[in-house]
């Protein structure tokens, strides 16, 4: 085992009032972002900050011992003694590489941990008394247990993972002390800078393998479950790929034998009026798969007719076409007083929404209710205030109405299904956003098919 006393007799001898009693050293300190260096791992460093670049031209190559420690925030451009964690790793620099614009590419060689007992000096670089951490030589069956266990795992992690080598599994087994191993397999693992330190800062060996186990399997999860999600989504592509070879085999097929395939067609057409039809996520993926059915069914079969009927309807609708409101309160007064005479309590009272209407743009369910005696003007001026807002018209006259399915609309099976009247309504005018008059709500009926006011009360509800 490499040690601080190995390179003392060829690197600066501590001063005597340095050097406590039970042999502590003050080492130079360089912090490091984002990284942490374990005992008997070698790391590539670059070095830029003004204070480390003295710091590493005051060290010799080979032979003077700096301590490397991890500061807590890498986004410290200037860290301060608060700002390091006290617990690092002891390193020689084994090789040194000065850059035109001041900076260095290190290598360094960790020796062993060491634990900062006080920073005795902040410029032109960071010195701190520090104290050597060993681990101590243990035989037992539950370190047997641990290495065999960290041994296995790893070999695992090296064959599934893209990042490891062979190399580093045959290097790993010729570790003989447990605690070497941690800090190798956790030095080669992908885990976080924080875990990191904190497995740095674990003197108990046996606590330290506990956790490394854990990251390792973790990382063979992550790596599993990786793999699983990959081998899926390959897998539907070559069953995509698959299936768009026979369908160009069949067409090239269809082609040499003159058959003209008017289906294949048809379905490309819905295909594409599904794509420009500006369709809501889930209508869209309800009529793909409708498209997908109807591909399957013979168009002698009855079922083509109610799939094909459902699609047209689901095509037709103005999903994205909406006019822009006009909410020019005196225009609205001039329109309403050319249309209708007198009525200067209902007008004030249509201004007033009007009003609301241009102050809060996301009103939401806004209802007008128009209650008189028949020919006063009631739908007339639903005429007027869809003229004044620039907006479609659209009537619906519920007297009379028994069945809730002129309502909520037929089911598709039913021979000459349609939807109910306010998306048939929405379709003739080609807009979503119409002014829409409910007409003669009050003499709506109600018999055994059901009570379409309840219905109604379901559709206008926001």
């Amino acid at each position: 085992m490499i040690g601080l006393s190995d390179h003392q007799s060829n690197s600066q001898k501590p001063d005597k009032s340095e050097q406590s009693p039970d042999e502590r050293l003050i080492l130079p300190v360089l912090p490091l972002r984002d990284a942490v260096l374990f005992p008997h791992t070698v790391m590539p460093l670059l070095v830029g900050r003004k204070r480390s670049i003295r710091l590493i031209s005051a060290v010799r190559e080979e032979k003077d011992i700096i301590a490397l420690v991890t500061q807590k925030d890498p986004a410290t451009n200037e860290p301060g003694e608060k700002d390091i964690y006290r617990v690092g790793t002891a390193c020689i620099i084994a090789k040194k590489l000065e850059m035109p614009d001041k900076s260095a590419k290190l290598i360094v060689q960790g020796l062993n941990r060491v634990k900062i007992r006080s920073i005795t000096a902040v410029r032109p670089y960071f010195k701190a008394e520090v104290v050597e951490v060993h681990d101590p030589h243990v035989e037992s069956v539950t370190v047997e247990a641990l290495t065999e266990n960290i041994l296995a795992q790893f070999q695992k992690l090296v064959n599934e993972s893209r990042y490891l080598s062979e190399e580093m599994y045959i290097a790993s087994v010729n570790i003989k002390e447990l605690g070497q191993l941690c800090d190798f397999v956790a030095f080669h693992m992908k885990i976080s800078t924080t875990e990191a330190q904190e497995l740095l800062e674990m003197f108990d060996v046996e606590k330290r393998a506990s956790k490394v186990i854990e990251y390792l399997n973790r990382e063979l999860q992550v790596l599993e479950l990786s793999s699983k999600i990959q081998s899926q989504a390959k897998s539907e592509i070559e069953k995509s790929q698959r299936e768009y070879f026979l369908r160009q085999q069949l067409k090239a097929i269809q082609g040499e034998l003159g058959e003209t395939d008017e289906k294949s067609r048809e379905i490309e057409d819905l295909y594409s009026q599904i794509a420009e039809a500006g369709m809501p996520p889930e209508a869209k993926e309800a009529a793909q798969k409708e498209v997908e059915r109807l591909s399957m069914v013979p168009p002698a079969a009855a079922e083509y007719s109610v799939i094909r009927t459902y699609l047209d309807w689901l095509i037709g609708l103005p999903w994205s076409k909406s006019t822009k409101d006009s909410l020019d309160l005196r225009r609205a007064q001039r329109i309403l007083d050319e249309d209708h005479y007198d009525l200067a309590q209902v007008k004030e009272r249509v201004l007033e929404f009007l009003a609301v209407r241009s102050l809060k743009k996301d009103l939401k369910s806004p209802i007008l209710c128009f209650v008189g005696p028949p020919g006063v003007g009631k739908t007339s001026l639903g005429k007027s205030i869809a003229r004044s807002m620039n907006r479609k018209f659209a009537r619906a006259s519920l007297g009379g109405m028994r069945d809730e399915a002129e309502i909520r609309g037929h089911r598709r099976t039913y021979v000459g299904a349609l939807p109910g009247r306010i998306i048939q309504e929405i379709k003739r005018v080609g807009a979503n956003n119409p002014v829409f008059i409910l007409d003669e709500v009050d003499k709506i009926g109600a018999d055994f098919r059901g009570d379409p006011a309840s219905a109604l009360l379901e559709v206008l509800d926001p």
